[in-house]
């Protein structure tokens, strides 16, 4: 699955035809018309309350497409430690990498579309992580 173009309203389908869900259902849990879930569907964004509800009613994370995409996408810099950090707002201090994640890295790096350098300079994942990653799929792949 690729994260760079992210179309939430074709995801949304996607999981709607997948898990069978009938319009009636959704239309009562999330107080809408058929109409507004045909315009969802052919939404590239949605409200984010609506994205939650939507996440619930389909029992799927839509907000991890997001984060992918700021993984893969839009890593942190480096050069930014001396931000702050509020006491308001949650303080994430890892990169969480789904499996999704580490799969899209391992298959550029196995496919030879990517270097090893490359991956580390263009997602800025940590060359110790990167090869955490390289070493279970060796290990995987041998035994």
């Amino acid at each position: 699955m690729l994260y760079k173009e992210i179309h939430i309203g074709k995801f949304i389908k996607e999981m709607v035809d997948e898990n069978e869900v009938s319009m009636e259902r959704i239309c009562n849990f999330l107080s809408k018309d058929e109409q507004f879930i045909e315009n969802v569907y052919q939404s590239k964004s949605i409200d984010t309350d609506l994205l939650l509800r939507w996440s619930k009613l389909l029992e799927y994370d839509f907000f991890r497409l997001y984060s992918s995409h700021l993984i893969l996408y839009a890593p942190p810099s480096a050069v930014n430690k001396n931000q702050k950090k509020s006491d308001k707002i949650p303080y994430f201090r890892k990169n969480i990498y789904t499996q999704e994640i580490k799969d899209f890295i391992m298959k550029r790096i196995l496919s030879g579309e990517m270097t090893y350098s490359e991956v580390i300079k263009e997602y800025s994942i940590p060359k110790s992580t990167l090869h955490r990653w390289l070493q279970k799929n060796n290990d995987n792949t041998n035994g």
